[in-house]
């Protein structure tokens, strides 16, 4: 049997195999974990009341799990900034908050359902250029809809080749509360965390023209792995550029 190198036997090996089983959760979900322990604290004499209170810890631990992800390492690759399904592969125009030119990009929405990991990940690496906000309505987020008319977080990451991918969070029927935790100037890696949406939500992230998608609908994504699309490769001056400096 495989072993880690690193931990040869004992408590500490037996705490490390846990630590990969079960994915930490991220720190929105303490406050609802906090107060279903309190209110199974509280009700500990009423049995219906502390198995509510437990159960209710318990899912909302599961639905904030932030599990650990390992991005690929090729360059010109974008990934899935959510865990989910592709449920729309089109062109549309950005949105229209972030002031860029109206011409339709490649857009590939993923839906989260409330079971899936609802943390959101860098889908490249590069800089914050944009974080914009709207206010809107709550329709389910699996309508193509959704995508114009629901409350949404836009956030432009532009890579150090200068390619710019832009990743929206999308509110859903259930969801209430984006959580956007970077801000302009920010410098990402792929795959790092940024944000999270509670409570069923959907991601759109619109790519350069001419990339190549790399997923089908109704294909499952891990947000931070799976390879969404590549980038178009740059511009030869570009590159002679780059060989310059």
């Amino acid at each position: 049997m495989a072993r880690r190198p690193d931990i040869q036997s004992g408590p500490a090996r037996f705490a490390a195999l846990v630590r990969s089983s079960i994915p930490p959760m991220h720190p929105a979900g303490l406050p609802f974990v906090g107060a279903s322990l309190a209110v199974a604290a509280l009700g500990y004499r009423i049995r219906w009341l502390r198995r509510a209170g437990l159960t209710s810890a318990a899912a909302n631990a599961a639905f904030f799990r932030h599990p650990p992800r390992v991005p690929p390492t090729r360059p010109g690759l974008v990934v899935a900034p959510a865990d989910g399904l592709v449920c729309l592969i089109q062109e549309a125009v950005p949105p229209a908050e972030l002031g860029l030119p109206s011409t339709p990009l490649p857009r590939v929405s993923i839906f989260l359902s409330i079971l899936d990991a609802h943390v959101q990940r860098a889908p490249i690496g590069g800089e914050v250029v944009a974080v914009s906000h709207r206010p809107g309505k709550f329709h389910s987020a699996e309508l193509e809809a959704a995508s114009e008319l629901n409350e949404r977080n836009s956030v432009v990451i532009r890579s150090p080749e200068g390619a710019q991918v832009i990743a929206v969070q999308i509110a859903g029927l259930v969801a209430r509360r984006i959580v956007c935790d970077t801000k302009v100037g920010d410098k990402l890696a792929m795959g790092d965390t940024y944000g999270l949406i509670r409570f069923g939500s959907r991601l759109d992230t619109y790519l350069p023209a001419g990339s190549n998608v790399l997923v089908s609908l109704g294909q499952r994504a891990l947000g931070g792995e799976t390879i969404l699309a590549e980038l178009p490769a740059p511009p030869a001056s570009d590159v002679a550029a780059g060989a310059a400096t």
